[in-house]
């Protein structure tokens, strides 16, 4: 029986609070952990990829805490005075706000560091370089989006679906499952990246909502949820609870 979103996200809550940083980031390591907020969605999907396909959690938990620290990362520097210059995040002063901009970046970047030493425990250096992948995805699209008239559609699936493909690929490359079986698995983590984006531009009245207006925005979103969960029905595994995960990413408020 597969554990239920709340159960991993709890698996998840504890081993990034057990989490043993390297020794030699010192000081730094309050700044890191200010970092580590929110709601646990990208290691949560890594880890109910893999266990979709039977794989323990246990052995999961690296990857998915790789995936959170990347993710982790990309905030403390987005939210940098030199690019969306935020003094909050999630209701509590952002790194740089509370540390100061060069231990912020410093954060940042050992979060980084943090996350590739992580995903280097496993055998192979498949999720090592998934995972870089998708991070260099994350800085091109933050470029992009520097440079202003990059299309949405292109934004989006650098910024956002990048690191959402490596919450799924992570999963399966912890778990061994040959690439013959990745396909599904890699559209269904594009149309769930389009879906969390929209919903996101929903709630945020900016992105699609300003190109396309509201109500098709809301449509958009019902359709990517429509064909993520299309992709995972095609998909030979128990993916109850990421059917699951697709229907609490439509329908949530914040």
């Amino acid at each position: 029986m597969h554990l239920r979103t709340d159960e991993l996200r709890a698996l998840v809550e504890q081993y990034l609070a057990e989490l043993a940083l390297t020794a030699e980031l010192g000081t730094l390591e309050p700044a890191m952990r200010h970092a580590l907020g929110g709601k646990r969605v990208r290691p949560v999907l890594c880890l109910a990829t893999g266990a979709a396909i039977g794989a323990r959690v246990e052995n999961l938990l690296p990857a998915a805490a790789a995936v959170e620290l990347v993710h982790s990362f990309s905030l403390v520097h987005d939210d940098l005075p030199s690019l969306d210059d935020d003094r909050e995040r999630r209701g509590a002063p952002s790194v740089w706000a509370q540390y100061g901009e060069a231990t912020a970046i410093l954060a940042g970047d050992a979060l980084l560091a943090e996350a590739i030493r992580l995903a280097l425990t496993y055998p192979t250096a498949a999720v090592a370089r998934e995972l870089i992948e998708a991070t260099l995805a994350m800085i091109g699209g933050q470029q992009l989006d520097l440079e202003g008239g990059a299309p949405l559609d292109r934004l989006h699936s650098l910024k956002t679906g990048a690191l959402f493909s490596a919450s799924v690929m992570c999963g399966l490359w912890a778990a061994e499952v040959p690439v013959s079986e990745h396909a599904p698995w890699r559209s269904f983590a594009g149309e769930l990246g389009l879906l969390f984006q929209i919903v996101d531009d929903v709630l945020d009245g900016d992105g699609y909502v300003l190109e396309v207006g509201e109500e098709r925005a809301r449509s958009l979103a019902d359709e990517a949820a429509e064909r993520a969960q299309a992709r995972l029905a095609e998909i030979d595994a128990d993916t109850s609870v990421l059917e699951e995960i697709v229907g609490e990413l439509a329908v949530r408020t914040a």
